[in-house]
C-alpha cells in the first residue's frame, strides 16, 4: 500500500498470519471502495472470507455486526461513519454458496436478490461468488484467499478485473 495514497494497488498478494491480519487487510481494501463496487471473494471453507468482510465493513464504517449470511443469503448494512473520513456507503454481504452452483440457475437466484439495484448505492461483497457474481458489474475486485494447512496463515491475492 502506498502511504501517500492510503489505497492498495490495483493487484497484489499479501500473507496474513492471523485472523486479525485478515480483518486489517479488509480495512485496507475498504479505503479504496466506493458505492457501486463489487467485491467477489473466493476461497475454501475457513480461508477467511467472512473475516475479510468484517474488515471491509469496519473500514467502510457500516452499521451493525458483520456476520456470515450463510442462512439468509444476504445481509444489508447501512452506511455509518467511515474511519477514513470518506463518503459514507452501505454494504451488502452475500453468501452465494447455497445458490445453484455456477450455472444459469445460480445467476437467476442471484438476480432475484436485486443486487444490481444495491450496486449503485452500496459496496456489494459476495462470498463464494466467483463464476456468477462477476456478471453483476462491468468491473469487480476479485480476492482469492488460501489458508495454509494446519495453521491460521492465509494468503490473499487481489486484482481489479474489467
Amino acid at each position: 500500500m502506498s502511504a501517500e495514497e492510503g489505497v492498495l494497488p490495483v493487484s497484489g498478494t499479501v500473507v496474513l498470519p492471523t485472523a486479525a491480519d485478515t480483518e486489517q487487510f479488509g480495512r485496507d481494501l475498504a479505503r479504496g471502495l466506493v458505492a457501486g463496487d463489487l467485491v467477489v471473494l473466493d476461497g475454501p471453507l475457513g480461508a477467511g472470507k467472512t473475516a475479510l468482510t468484517k474488515g471491509i465493513g469496519a473500514g467502510l464504517g457500516v452499521q451493525g455486526r458483520v456476520t456470515s449470511p450463510t442462512f439468509v443469503i444476504a445481509r444489508e448494512h447501512r452506511a455509518g461513519t467511515r474511519p477514513d473520513g470518506g463518503t459514507p456507503v452501505g454494504m451488502v454481504h452475500v453468501d452465494a454458496y447455497r445458490l445453484g452452483g455456477s450455472g444459469p440457475h445460480a445467476l437467476d437466484e442471484l438476480d432475484a436478490l436485486d443486487l444490481d439495484t444495491d450496486l449503485a448505492a452500496a459496496v456489494v461483497v459476495v462470498e463464494w461468488g466467483e463464476g456468477i457474481a462477476e456478471q453483476l458489474a462491468d468491473r469487480h475486485l476479485r480476492v482469492r484467499l488460501r489458508r495454509e494447512p494446519e495453521t491460521d496463515v492465509r494468503t490473499a491475492h487481489w486484482e481489479w478485473i474489467s
